[in-house]
Order: C-alpha cells, then sequence, then structure tokens
C-alpha cells in the first residue's frame, strides 16, 4: 500500500462526487449529524488548493479542507473522511496533522477550530495541541453556524443561540502555546459521559 496525501489540484477534481458520498455514507453508519457538502464546494475548495486528498496509487483513500472564517482569524478543517477501506490503519491522523501543518504555514495568524461529535477526531485533535472549548470562543460569523443547517441536530444548535449542541467545541491558539509536548490530556472516559448527557439533555422528548 502506498498512500501519498497531498494538497490537492486539478487532476483531483474528479474525486468530488465520490468524497461527497463517502462522507454521507459515513454519516449515516454512525447515525451523527453532518454539514453536507456538494461535489462543487469541494472542487472549490481543491481549486483554492484548500484541501488535502490521500491516494492510494490512483484510488481515493482520505479527504479533508480548510475553511477560513472572519477575513482569516479563525480556520477550521471540515469534511474529514477515510474510504472504508482504509480504515484502522491511522490514515484519519495523519489526514488531520497534515491539514493541521498546512493550515500554520497557509494562514499562520489564524486560530485553529473545529466542532464534532466523534471522540477519534476529540482525541486527534487533542493530540495536536487543541482544548475544549464553549461556542463562544469560536468564531461568530454567520456563514460559519449556517453550514450546519444540513445536520439532524441543527434544531438544537438554534434552540440554544448557537452557544451549544451536541457536538464539542475545540482550538488550538498558535499564540497560545506550540504544537509540541505539553498537550492538552485526552480523557475519553470523560469526554464520552459528556456526549451522553447532552443527548439527555437536548434529545429527551
Amino acid at each position: 500500500m502506498n498512500i501519498s496525501i497531498i494538497t490537492t489540484q486539478e487532476e483531483h477534481y474528479k474525486y468530488s462526487q465520490e468524497i461527497c458520498e463517502t462522507i454521507e455514507l459515513s454519516a449515516l453508519l454512525r447515525g451523527t449529524g453532518i454539514a453536507k457538502r456538494t461535489p462543487e464546494y469541494i472542487q472549490k475548495k481543491m481549486e483554492s488548493k484548500d484541501a488535502i486528498i490521500a491516494l492510494d496509487n490512483g484510488k481515493f483513500a482520505g479527504f479533508c479542507y480548510i475553511e477560513s472564517w472572519e477575513h482569516g482569524k479563525y480556520v477550521a478543517h471540515s469534511g474529514l473522511i477515510v474510504h472504508p477501506d482504509y480504515r484502522n490503519l491511522g490514515l484519519a491522523k495523519q489526514i488531520k496533522s497534515k491539514v493541521f501543518d498546512y493550515s500554520l504555514e497557509k494562514y499562520p495568524d489564524a486560530k485553529i477550530f473545529g466542532i464534532t461529535t466523534g471522540l477519534a477526531v476529540m482525541k486527534i485533535n487533542s493530540e495536536l495541541g487543541y482544548k475544549p472549548v464553549p461556542f463562544s470562543e469560536l468564531t461568530t460569523d454567520p456563514t460559519f453556524w449556517a453550514g450546519c443547517k444540513t445536520c439532524t441536530n441543527f434544531e438544537i444548535l438554534q434552540s440554544k443561540d448557537n452557544k451549544m449542541c451536541l457536538c464539542t467545541g475545540m482550538l488550538f491558539d498558535p499564540k497560545e502555546k506550540p504544537k509540541d509536548p505539553p498537550k492538552h490530556p485526552f480523557n475519553t472516559r470523560v469526554l464520552n459521559r459528556l456526549k451522553l448527557i447532552k443527548q439527555a439533555l437536548f434529545l429527551k422528548k
């Protein structure tokens, strides 16, 4: 297996549809909410070189893209996905690390943030130096939050005035500390319990 993880080029536009389908299928299987993206949107990210793709001799293996908000003050990584044939190989962590380093290079002054319900993504973020934060520390750009409209949990987010949801907010501030250790400790049991508490509060009938 010879997987290369690179910044997208024009030759990668053809993977846009497969990327979208893989992201949606993954969300359905996990039963989680997701902000849907179109192949046209994914290609636009590729065109602006705000995307990273993983390929195994031309076969799609993984993907992630960058979004910037408030004139580059904040940067988010979205659409992180690994094709089912390449899971459990540590590829998600490799892609995330690659897009993280690329973001620091392209947007050196930006705070890098993300919102997720996935414990695996939280663990990767924590190892990179992110810390859990309230949504108030994330971007206030309405365009970012509008991207959550296609998520099954959007009504919860709206009811909480974009201040809380099932997702956990995580932030890396390059001015606070470097990527290298000491890193923020990751406690799976604590974050999993937090997730269950949120579900009990927000999803109760």
